[in-house]
């Protein structure tokens, strides 16, 4: 029975964050979970994808496994995620999904090239599916099958990321906010950057910052020691919050996410910060909320002041496009799916493919030793060579003796007579010429001259 592929789990599309959370792995759990699932005969290969957003078994049955080893094998995983998590079997049931075989394929090739994320293009899960599988082979859970579909699915990521416009475009208020600064001004490169905050968001934006190429960045904090913190982690600057309007009037780009209560950059302070600035544009961001920038300050000369409404509708601009993007690369995963398809129909042949050739190969060694042995015995050119078209004559005969009996001693004549015709390429019995016309050609071109029949 040759092997089968599956995948059973729950996502954001099928269960609420309180019921993920629970069955998440943690690092350290993934190696003996793996071993738990395959200490049992019916499954092969596995790999434990867990994530925020989604916590997936991909296994693939042994080839020793019954007619019914996709069912037994999908029923196992369901029962191992329940047990190990500690849910009861019909409560995790309602979330949980399961696909085998080519819609198992499919499935892991739309994770892999984010199509099925709750962000559409983001480029995390992909990173994720590769640590996973990294896991799961130093655990020497993978094997021929799950290993080929995996490896290709890390390929169909990197087309759909590049043959299609899925990844355009920021996703998140943070990544829409260095977007826009740089639409601002074409490059940040060479650009001074002050980010006002030590928080998540202030961090995401951060790191987007020094990765598109800002060349100076400062951080400010109320808490100078977060401030340190967040700027080794980027190479940035930590600058102490009483320097906070000398920061901002060196400041190309100000990005502001404190949690503060009350704004932070008032008008009064701004309008002081751009005096001393010159009034050279100044790039603000306030993407807190409560917001840190009065309203008013986006009219003071040479502010150009965005808040998380304005960078909000960025993003969903660009998830909308990526939406769109997403069929586009649908199609390109169902002719990877195929692709796929192809390649495990040809390995169900591979044990045949095998078995055939050792057979040819044993019955051509067998009668070249006789051949052998005879021609030592003979001393004459001819007899030499009558041995040899002994041998190729012992050699056909040998292999044609059982398809030929099968073929005269079978209830399927024509089918089987048909597949041999394929299987060697024979042409239909009376197509080729019997008035001489074959035969003389093949002189002709022996000869070299165009035999003429009269």
């Amino acid at each position: 029975m040759p092997s089968e592929v599956l995948v059973v789990g729950l996502s954001w599309r099928t269960a609420p964050v309180s019921i993920r959370e629970k069955l998440a792995f943690h690092d350290d759990e993934l190696c003996a979970s793996l071993q738990t699932l395959l200490s049992n005969t019916i499954l092969e290969e596995a790999v434990i994808l867990s994530t925020c957003n989604r916590v997936e078994v991909y296994a693939c049955t042994s080839k020793s496994a019954p007619a019914s080893g996709v069912s037994q094998a999908a029923a196992l995983v369901r029962s191992f995620l329940a047990k190990s998590r500690g849910f009861k079997a019909e409560k995790l049931s309602e979330y949980l999904y399961e696909h085998v075989e080519m819609d198992a394929v499919s499935h892991l090739f739309q994770v892999a090239s984010a199509v099925d994320s709750m962000v559409v293009g983001e480029s995390q899960i992909l990173g994720q599916l590769k640590s996973a599988f990294g896991t799961a082979s130093r655990e020497g859970a993978i094997g021929s099958v799950l290993g080929r579909c995996m490896e290709r699915s890390f390929g169909v990521a990197k087309r759909v990321r590049t043959e299609t416009g899925i990844s355009r475009g920021a996703a998140n208020v943070s990544s829409v906010a260095v977007e826009l600064a740089k639409r601002v001004f074409g490059d940040l490169a060479g650009k001074s950057v002050l980010v006002i905050g030590a928080g998540k968001m202030s961090a995401l934006a951060a790191r987007h910052l020094r990765a598109d190429g800002a060349a100076r960045i400062c951080v400010t904090n109320r808490s100078l020691d977060r401030a340190e913190r967040l700027a080794a982690e980027i190479d940035g600057i930590a600058r102490p919050w009483e320097n906070l309007e000398l920061e901002i009037a060196n400041a190309d780009v100000v990005i502001s996410s404190t949690g503060a209560r009350e704004p932070v950059l008032t008008k009064k302070l701004m309008k002081r910060a751009m005096k001393l600035r010159r009034y050279k544009p100044c790039f603000v961001m306030d993407i807190a909320v409560p917001r840190d920038v009065e309203a008013s300050v986006g009219k003071l000369e040479g502010v150009y002041l965005f808040d998380v409404d304005d960078l909000e509708k960025l993003v969903s601009e660009n998830l909308k496009e990526r939406k769109s993007e997403a069929t586009a690369a649908t199609h390109l995963i169902n002719a990877e799916v195929a692709l796929f398809e192809t390649w495990r129909k040809q390995q169900h042949v591979v044990p045949t493919i095998r078995a055939l050739r050792e057979h040819f190969h044993q019955v051509a060694r067998t009668e070249v030793e006789r051949a052998v042995q005879q021609m030592a015995k003979q001393g004459t050119e001819s007899e030499r060579e009558n041995a040899m078209r002994k041998l190729a004559t012992g050699i056909a005969n040998k292999l044609l003796h059982t398809p030929m009996n099968a073929l005269k001693n079978t209830d399927h004549t024509e089918e089987l007579s048909q597949a041999t015709h394929q299987l060697f390429s024979l042409s239909e019995s009376g197509s080729e010429a019997d008035d001489g016309t074959t035969k003389n050609a093949a002189l002709s071109k022996v000869s070299g001259h165009k035999v003429h029949k009269e």
